[in-house]
């Protein structure tokens, strides 16, 4: 089993460096000039060619991006064509990506929201599902992934689910394939997310943190071959936090840092599916999260390091 690690957006070791540089529709308005927008956009490409080649020298094969890239883009009120204004950039990032054969994925913020039961809201998420398509696109990922949340519990979870899968089969087909279902802390556990995946044939991302949170007491070790075997054509992902303290009150949030012998024991749990498996760190110390990880697998365990953030384990 093979396992490769990734960190999301942020690399806390790059000085003043971020993708995510922002541009609000309320400073736009006050004098609708669209340079403004394109010159947060070059700021943005600019700095995520630093990231990835950072991610590049340090053997980083899985990097989700920052939804935040292109500011406005799925605002419906204003329209403009950052993929060809700036195809040239976009045409450098994406021989950065593949031809070191990267992994990246998007991850929509919370105001995607497939299955609410207000109009605006899907179709603004519509909207931001299509602006995600558009960026991977236009980065040449062959392997699309855009992973959303199950969504709202208003009138039940029932109910709840099967808006989830009306409002999916309304999705244009070239998004539908993109979509990667995730379990989260409080409404939708891991069986919610089995039963939509095979309802709808879409891969399932395991977040161990937010199974901890919401779990009905199941046993997540009967499952783990579901969810994996959900994905089709590409390794299974699955993400991977400590809670700030294990309190009621703070199990939800994400530490710092990664409590190692937990994420050694979630190993352990799967290591017998031999699945070659891409786990995402989401603890708030980014990519220093990660190797701090990585410096303590290779002091508690006997992993094989194949390099600075992939090992094998037997």
């Amino acid at each position: 089993m093979k396992i490769r690690l990734g960190y999301v957006a942020i690399s806390k070791s790059l000085d003043n460096v971020t993708s995510s540089h922002a541009l609000n529709y309320t400073n736009y308005e006050k004098n609708k000039d669209i340079n403004k927008i394109y010159e947060v956009i070059n700021r943005n490409l600019t700095d995520l060619d630093k990231i990835l080649n950072y991610n590049i020298k340090n053997s980083i094969h899985f990097y989700r991006l920052t939804s935040h890239l292109i500011p406005l883009a799925d605002h419906k009120d204003i329209n403009f064509d950052y993929v060809n204004k700036f195809s040239n950039e976009f045409l450098q990032l994406s021989k950065l990506i593949n031809d070191n054969h990267m992994r990246v994925d998007l991850h929509p913020n919370q105001f995607a929201v497939l299955n609410s039961t207000k109009k605006e809201v899907v179709e603004n998420t519509f909207r931001i599902l299509e602006y995600q398509y558009n960026l991977l696109e236009s980065l040449n990922i062959k392997n699309k992934i855009i992973i959303l949340h199950i969504g709202s519990n208003t009138f039940g979870k029932k109910q709840s689910i099967a808006r989830f899968i009306k409002n999916f089969n309304l999705l244009p087909n070239h998004i539908k394939k993109c979509i990667a279902i995730e379990n989260d802390d409080k409404i939708f556990n891991i069986l919610d997310a089995l039963e939509i995946s095979k309802k709808l044939n879409i891969p399932i991302v395991l977040d161990y943190h937010h199974h901890i949170c919401n779990n009905d007491n199941i046993n997540i070790r009967n499952y783990y071959e579901q969810i994996f075997n959900s994905w089709k054509t590409i390794n299974p992902k699955v993400h991977f936090s400590s809670p700030k303290n294990k309190t009621k009150k703070d199990i939800r949030s994400h530490h710092d840092y990664i409590n190692a012998d937990d994420f050694i024991t979630f190993i352990e749990e799967i290591k017998y599916l031999n699945y070659d498996v891409d786990i995402m760190i989401e603890a708030k110390e980014k990519d220093e999260a990660m190797f701090r990880l990585i410096r303590n697998l290779k002091y508690k365990t006997n992993y094989k390091f194949i390099d600075d953030t992939t090992f094998e384990v037997n």
